[in-house]
């Protein structure tokens, strides 16, 4: 019996996964998941300093004449005060004396030979960045399972951490099976096509941070697909394409489970792919998607993605889709949660004139795509209903009711 998107999501989401810590180099964090909290070690600002090239000053000197005592320039360490009918210049970054009241910016200053007249109203502790405000010592700037990007690293950085501890890329295999495959560089002959789904999730998988590896097509025999299956038994994760229909020829499932598959799962109410299966040989995921491209891809992104998420110790691994517009009324047969690919304005969803399982050319046309409810049967124009990007994180609540 057939299991909702939202089952097969439970059941990935309730899986035990062991993600390995490594500790790297700041600089080759990008993309990695923290396998830890980090904790600020230092405040930031560390010190009272102005935001301005300008003059510290005293707020009862606003609109007054005052001489120019000094100079402060951002690194200096001067231990100054400003006097009644002084300021002090200061540079951008530079410690402010103790008791100044605020900031005046050199450009909204009259300069009259060496001395300045100060501007009629100075607000009280302007163009002074205090303190902490930024950061205060002991915050946490990072959490565990968090996606490190450039910004992360950069408030690492900034507390002079040169290396974090991260979670160890889930080592991903791919392979296909179908004796009528080619790979990109061989010649076809006869019914033979090419093989493009192998190269596609080899990628996809790489994209979303797995260290990947992929066999040649495994051929629709018994002993093509369990020798494939056994060389990659020790990664995290293996996807195969094709071979889970119930063709004569269709081994893989029935070679996995004599080589000891628990099967998580086995068919989904969705359209397009039907037949795809989870299942756990030892520790190693075996994600089965069908042969038809768009089909493969498609649920790839839909519990594929989710999984590897897991894998990678993420912290939120659901998708999160965005809330948009349809540009025109959608007829639905229902029936099935149903995929439906297409282009992104930035306010409105128009689905592609044509998506059938078989196409290569779908998900390379698509920006994004719906999942309409089994129970619809008409979506009208303007619509609002959630669209997965295929750049975005993941989220639960994946079906529109």
């Amino acid at each position: 019996m057939a299991i909702s998107i939202t089952e097969a999501l439970n059941i990935i989401d309730n899986q035990k996964v062991s993600a390995k810590i490594e500790t790297k180099p700041l600089e080759e964090c990008d993309s990695r998941v923290a396998a830890k909290d980090y904790e600020a070690l230092i405040s930031l600002p560390g010190f009272d300093n102005s935001a301005m090239d300008g003059f510290a000053v005293l707020l009862s000197d606003a609109g007054k004449e005052v001489r120019v005592s000094a100079e402060i320039f951002a690194g200096e360490d001067k231990e100054l005060y400003v006097k009644e009918g002084e300021a002090i210049k200061i540079m951008t970054g530079a410690r402010v004396p103790q008791n100044t009241e605020a900031v005046v910016p050199m450009e909204d200053v009259e300069y009259i030979g060496e001395k300045i007249v100060l501007p009629k109203k100075i607000a009280k502790e302007a163009h002074i960045r205090f303190l902490g405000e930024d950061i205060k010592e002991g915050e946490r700037v990072v959490e565990k399972g968090e996606l490190l990007n450039a910004y992360k690293i950069a408030l690492l950085a900034s507390q002079g951490i040169s290396y974090i501890d991260v979670f160890k890329k889930p080592a991903v295999t791919v392979f296909a099976t179908g004796s009528e495959l080619k790979m990109h560089y061989e010649s076809l002959s006869g019914s033979q096509i090419y093989n493009s789904n192998t190269p596609a999730l080899y990628l996809r998988t790489r994209e979303l941070g797995c260290e990947s590896s992929f066999l040649r097509v495994a051929k629709d025999s018994k002993e093509a697909v369990k020798e494939a299956l056994l060389q990659s038994l020790k990664s995290d994760l293996i996807i195969t394409t094709g071979g889970v229909s119930v063709g004569e020829a269709d081994y893989t499932k029935e070679v996995f489970k004599e080589c000891g598959m628990e099967i998580l799962f086995s068919k989904i109410d969705i359209k397009p792919g039907k037949p795809t299966t989870l299942g756990k040989i030892g520790d190693t995921f075996i994600l089965n998607l069908p042969g038809n491209p768009f089909a493969a891809m498609a649920n790839f992104e839909i519990f594929g993605r989710f999984l590897i998420n897991r894998l990678r110790g993420m912290r939120e691994c659901y998708h999160k889709p965005i809330k948009v517009k349809l540009k025109e009324k959608l007829q639905l047969k229902g029936g099935k949660d149903t995929v439906i690919p297409g282009i992104f304005d930035g306010e409105y969803f128009k689905p592609l004139n044509s998506y059938g399982p078989g196409m290569v050319s779908t998900m390379a046309k698509s920006e994004g795509f719906i999942i309409a409810s089994k129970e619809a049967k008409e979506l009208k124009e303007g619509y609002f209903i959630p669209l997965f990007n295929l750049t975005s994180k993941e989220a639960r609540d994946i079906i529109s009711r």
